[in-house]
């Protein structure tokens, strides 16, 4: 019973649960009304159609509701463009009327429409004078303070364009009135502004003379907010006034406002006398300006209101004091400034006082670049550098965001002791507060102009790879948040580092970033601003290389990429580079990948090529781009005739359209101003390619210099040797020729011998020993080594030549005289063949010279195909070209000279070859014949001793027949040598 009991009250639950809900529903779902107005009220609203806009306004403004009069009132800056005549006629005087008691929304937009139609200068002032100034001074003195201060600021607007006289006669004389205690704070108050409005229409003697008393009379108001506001008037009445008036007027006026009881006041007339420093003289500045700034310095916190327009004003009192202070002021200045850096740091106090003393450290770092200049540069280090660096390191976020706006002015002014801050700009780049980042990137292309230009040793120590890092992490960090515009900002930016690094950094660091969020930055704005950058970044790297890889990247990750998306963003980029590259660039490399995305199979991706095509078109220019236009011309005809989306195909027909028009609805001046511009961006690029080219041409000539050096060390090795071989060549001569004349005295003292009858016993001794030193002096060849071996058979002759017996003498000196005749043959032959050598050694000489002049000739080649490498870099040049090509044919002619030499001294070099090897075989054959010879001798020898033996001749007789013997066989050695 239970379980039953509870699943029906779960049922009946169920059950009208939904039922309650369907009943909420239908209550929603009832019938509304559909208007919330009557029918008479409908017809109120209702305006005929057929009225136009003047008839309209009028109508409205006469029987309109409230709503329908504001809007009129709202419209009235359109009605006056369209028809100032009839609106100022008909519908102004309907304005005026409404405003007569309207409420507080009618007031404020009629005040806000009569100051847009001033502002704007929609009309001639003048032809509508009254319209619009006596509706404004019938209402400045509105009880609602917003509508009369709304009314009050289209006065001073229509002040600036009325005239004199109208200013005097509708402005002044109710001013003079209104000026009085009698009437209310709010009219005082509207009197000072306006008279510090009006001064400036009026001569300097109207001023003293009309407005002069009526300022005084504003200054000693009881009220202070009338004292104030004419305090701060006072120095657009001093600059009307003059220089003279203000010191005798308006001065002594300053002054005691500046001592005025309430701190307000106080402050509004230290405001002042320190803008108006400039109208006063060196006295004035010291004896009032500058006691009121000391006091000032020297307060406490009891008047902070002072302290804090001091800290806004320090830089600005600085500069103007300058040269009226001393060393000791100028020292205690400096020290005040040094004190408001750090205020608020040491003690904590309440919101209030922290927001106060917040300020003046944000007010600091406004005047940092005023400071810089009134310590300047040389001192920053020991003066300024501590307060620098801690407003840097503020940690109040406001603080180092104002740090960060400044810096760039504070980088400017150190120059070159920049490297001074290197730390500061490194610690701003990488503060956590976007804030910051956001303050230092709107000045970035200023700070690191100054930073990479000026640091002298930056690249050579290891601030550069911090600075790089730094920036880098900047990036990741603006990325990584979602404040996209700081990001491209950021980008925009990084633009200004092309022409700031080298661009190997830049090719290695930055461009793999830029193209790594053009391809996966979702932002559209984002991706677009990379874009540009990266195309910067191309335009200005010096290396073909590194170009032709970025451009490979860009078609095969983009232009051929998987994802639609990058093949979009591919046509992004090409969009930038038409408008960074010159038309020839943009059309060698980009023009041609974009005209293949016709073949795209996303619709989107076609889409977007057709609304690139009219600047692709522009691009081109015939008849140079003539198979371009071609390809052009052949991707609209194919996304009209096969294109199947709708949207591409309305797409293709717009742009169609907008070819056709193309070169006619152009101006021409536009045109030509586009020329001009692409001309400069050509040379421009035609200037990086001429650098890129002096480049490598100076690595090219160090390199070839080299080279030169080392030919140079060689050629003075190898002329050296041929110098050692010259004087061993000489040596072998002399040697030689001293030779020929030991020989020559030899055969005359054989000669001699063999006509002398006899000789001591010493003589025979030493004869041995002379054969020996002649067969040591004879000439190189095979002869000398056939008479070394000779050596011991002579010795065995002249032992043996002892026993010969006397019955042959008769014999033996008729061979011997033959003998002695053929050695004088074959020393005359000798002598002409060492004639010969020493010809053949002058050949020798000349050959040597001629292999320096050889060298020579293959120096004057390597200048010649370096003249030609010459001349092919600068073929642009016409008159250089003319000039080349005349020394070209010179050097040819000069080769052409040298090669005949060359194969001239190849003949001689084969001629003296032909006559070594003559001269050689012909010594080889005479020292076979003497060879021969000595064996014959040898033989008559033997015969001898046989003869001797037989005969038994008498030892006298043997004795003569062996000395004739002796001198005989000497003979023969000296003629065989």
């Amino acid at each position: 019973m239970f379980s039953s009991s509870r699943m029906t009250v779960n049922q009946s639950s169920f059950l009208y649960g939904p039922l309650e809900e369907l009943q909420e529903l239908a209550f929603i779902e009832r019938p509304i009304r559909r208007s919330l107005k009557t029918a008479e009220e409908i017809d109120q609203l209702t305006v005929d159609e057929d009225l136009n806009d003047i008839e309209r306004a009028v109508y409205l403004l006469s029987v309109g509701q409230e709503v329908q009069r504001a809007s009129v009132i709202s419209n009235l800056p359109s009605l006056v463009r369209q028809n100032p005549a009839e609106t100022f006629r008909r519908v102004v005087p309907k304005v005026r009327e409404v405003l007569n008691g309207a409420g507080a929304e009618i007031q404020l937009a009629a005040a806000s429409s009569f100051l847009t139609i001033l502002q704007d200068d929609i009309i001639l002032i003048h032809t509508h004078t009254f319209s619009i100034l006596k509706t404004v001074l019938l209402h400045l003195n509105h009880r609602d303070t917003v509508v009369s201060n709304a009314w009050l600021e289209t006065l001073l607007s229509a002040i600036n364009a009325l005239p004199k006289e109208t200013i005097k006669q509708e402005v002044l004389n109710p001013l003079l009135y209104q000026s009085q205690l009698s009437h209310s704070l709010q009219a005082r108050l509207a009197s000072c502004r306006i008279l510090g409005k009006v001064a400036c229409k009026f001569d300097p003697h109207i001023v003293k003379k009309d407005l002069l008393p009526l300022v005084r009379s504003l200054c000693q108001d009881v009220e202070l907010e009338v004292r104030s506001c004419m305090c701060r008037q006072l120095e657009n009445i001093s600059r009307a006034s003059g220089v003279d008036d203000t010191r005798t007027e308006l001065l002594p006026e300053l002054v005691e406002l500046a001592r005025d009881e309430e701190s307000g006041v106080r402050l509004a007339a230290f405001d002042t006398i320190i803008n108006l420093m400039e109208m006063m003289d060196g006295d004035d500045r010291l004896h009032v300006v500058v006691p009121m700034v000391m006091s000032a310095c020297e307060t406490s916190q009891a008047d902070e209101a002072v302290v804090a327009s001091l800290s806004f004003q320090f830089g600005k009192v600085c500069s103007g004091l300058a040269g009226s202070l001393s060393d000791e002021e100028k020292g205690r200045l400096l020290q005040r400034f040094k004190v408001l850096c750090v205020t608020g740091l040491q003690t904590e106090g309440n919101q209030t006082d922290c927001n106060e003393s917040t300020l003046i450290r944000c007010n600091c770092c406004y005047n940092l670049p005023a400071m810089v200049v009134f310590v300047d540069s040389t001192h920053f280090l020991s003066e300024l550098y501590p307060s620098f660096s801690g407003l840097c390191c503020d940690p109040q976020v406001s603080v180092r965001r104002s740090a960060a706006a400044s810096f760039h002015q504070v980088v400017k002014l150190l120059g070159s002791n920049v490297q001074l801050v290197h730390k500061e700009l490194l610690a701003l780049l990488q503060d956590e507060a976007l804030e910051v980042l956001d303050a230092i990137m709107n000045h970035l292309e200023e700070t690191l102009e100054a930073v990479l230009t000026r640091g002298e040793n930056l690249v050579l120590d290891n601030k550069f790879p911090e600075l790089l890092s730094a920036l880098l992490s900047v990036e990741q960090k603006v990325g990584c948040s979602l404040r996209w515009r700081l990001h491209e900002k950021l980008l925009q930016r990084y633009s200004c580092l092309a022409r700031l690094l080298p661009g190997e950094v830049l090719h290695q660091n930055f461009s793999p970033r830029i193209f790594t969020i053009l391809t996966t930055n979702k932002v559209l704005p984002v991706q677009r601003e990379a874009a540009r950058t990266f195309c910067t970044f191309l335009r200005y790297n010096r290396k073909h290389e590194q170009r032709q890889e970025m451009m490979e990247r860009l078609i095969q990750d983009l232009a051929q990429g998987r994802s639609y998306w990058n093949r979009l963003r591919f046509l992004d980029v090409c969009e930038t580079a038409s408008e960074i590259f010159s038309r020839k660039y943009f059309n060698k490399y980009f023009l041609v990948p974009a005209l293949e995305l016709v073949h795209d199979p996303v619709a989107n991706v076609r889409y977007k090529l057709c609304q690139l095509l009219p600047r692709l078109r522009s691009s081109l220019r015939l008849p140079a781009d003539k198979q371009l236009l071609q390809q052009l011309d052949f991707c609209v005809q194919k996304l009209l005739c096969r294109e199947k989306d709708k949207d591409v195909v309305a797409t293709i027909r717009k742009t169609v359209l907008e070819l056709d028009k193309l070169d006619l609805a152009e101006p021409f001046h536009k045109r030509q101003e586009r020329d001009l511009l692409d001309q400069k961006k050509e040379k421009e690029e035609n200037l990086l390619l001429e650098m890129e080219q002096l480049e490598r041409q100076q690595s090219e000539g160090k390199l070839n210099s080299e080279k030169h050096a080392e030919r140079k060390r060689r050629d003075s090795k190898t002329s050296l040797s041929a110098i050692k071989s010259m004087s061993v060549s000489s040596s072998g001569n002399t040697l030689s020729s001293s030779g020929k004349e030991m020989r020559k005295a030899k055969l005359s003292r054989s000669r001699s011998l063999s006509s002398q009858p006899t000789t001591s016993k010493p003589a025979n001794s030493d004869r041995p020993l002379k054969v020996k030193e002649m067969s040591s002096m004879s000439g190189p060849g095979k002869s000398s080594m056939s008479l070394s071996k000779d050596d011991p058979l002579r010795t065995a002759h002249f032992s043996t030549v002892t026993q010969s017996t006397s019955s042959m003498p008769v014999l033996i000196r008729s061979n011997t005289t033959s003998l002695l005749e053929r050695a004088s043959t074959l020393d005359h032959r000798t002598s002409s063949l060492d004639q010969r050598d020493h010809r053949t050694s002058t050949l020798d000489h000349r050959t040597s010279s001629l292999d320096q002049r050889d060298h020579r000739t293959s120096t004057l080649d390597h200048r010649t195909s370096s003249l030609d490498q010459r001349d092919h870099r600068t073929s642009t040049l016409d008159h250089r070209t003319c000039n080349m090509d005349h020394r070209n044919n010179m050097m040819e002619q000069r080769t052409g000279t040298m090669d005949h030499r060359t194969t001239t001294i190849d003949q001689r070099d084969h001629r003296t070859s032909t006559l070594d090897h003559r001269t050689i075989d012909q010594r080889d054959h005479r020292t076979s014949t003497l060879d021969h010879r000595d064996h014959r001798i040898s033989t008559m020898d033997q015969r001898s001793k046989t003869m001797d033996r037989g005969c038994g001749v008498k030892d006298s007789q043997s004795r003569k027949l062996s000395i004739n013997r002796k001198s005989n066989s000497f003979s023969v050695q000296s003629g065989r040598d």
